[in-house]
């Protein structure tokens, strides 16, 4: 019998560390739904499937129908939302409702939606990409005072903190679930001090998936030691 195919859910694809992530899982023999907010085509790639979804609306027919009845073993919540860096007078409420939709509601559609498709492995990883800009103890310590980070990204980014520690309490020995930082990216949401290639956070974010490490809720720094919540 040939063995299954191992199967990971990856959002924010079509770019970026979304896009180095398609590529490495699928270059290490995994099939890969690649869900974007925009239409994209990964020609040469056989086991890639691209969705076109938006995290802020509820899941698609199409998702739902492509993932069907398939086990799935990773989830990656990596689409991300930010806003323009502004005095305290002009920040938008609206960006900040923008960013909690993208960055927290949006990976809560997912799990709910896919939830019987995680618990059908043995071992599923819920993998929600964060910042260490969403660390609350390190901004309340003064770390990053120096960067110009908007009121929206900060605060998205610490409610999905707490939304993997909700999953993982909720989930608690079916499901592991990870607050990745994969690293000063050199990308378009980069901070101006960014210079790692995505492409090896990737490569590293699979080997962590690889690694079989229990610990659940997890505040994973790629390539460093973990960071405080």
């Amino acid at each position: 019998m040939t063995p299954r195919r191992r199967l990971a859910v990856i959002t924010g694809a079509s770019r970026g560390l979304g896009k180095s992530l398609v590529e490495e899982f699928s270059d290490a023999g995994w099939a890969v739904v690649a869900v974007t907010r925009t239409p994209t085509t990964w020609a040469g790639r056989q086991h890639v499937t691209a969705v076109t979804q938006d995290v802020r609306h509820q899941p698609s027919d199409e998702l739902l129908s492509t993932i069907g009845g398939r086990s799935v073993d990773v989830l990656i919540n990596n689409a991300a939302q930010g806003a323009q860096y502004a005095e305290l007078g002009d920040i938008a409420t609206e960006g900040v409702l923008n960013a909690v939709d993208v960055n927290v509601a949006g990976p809560l559609r997912l799990v709910q939606a896919i939830l019987p498709n995680l618990l059908a492995t043995p071992d599923p990883v819920i993998i929600n990409v964060t910042s260490r800009l969403g660390s609350m103890a390190a901004q309340a310590r003064g770390d990053y005072a120096e960067l110009s980070t908007s009121y929206a990204y900060k605060i998205s980014k610490a409610a999905q903190n707490m939304l993997t520690i909700s999953l993982a309490h909720d989930l608690a020995g079916r499901v592991r679930c990870w607050a990745v930082h994969p690293g000063k990216l050199a990308t378009d949401m980069g901070q101006s001090d960014a210079s790692k290639d995505p492409r090896v956070a990737a490569r590293e974010l699979r080997e962590l998936v690889y690694s079989g490490d229990s610990t659940s809720p997890r505040f994973v720094s790629l390539g460093a030691a973990d960071l405080a919540w």
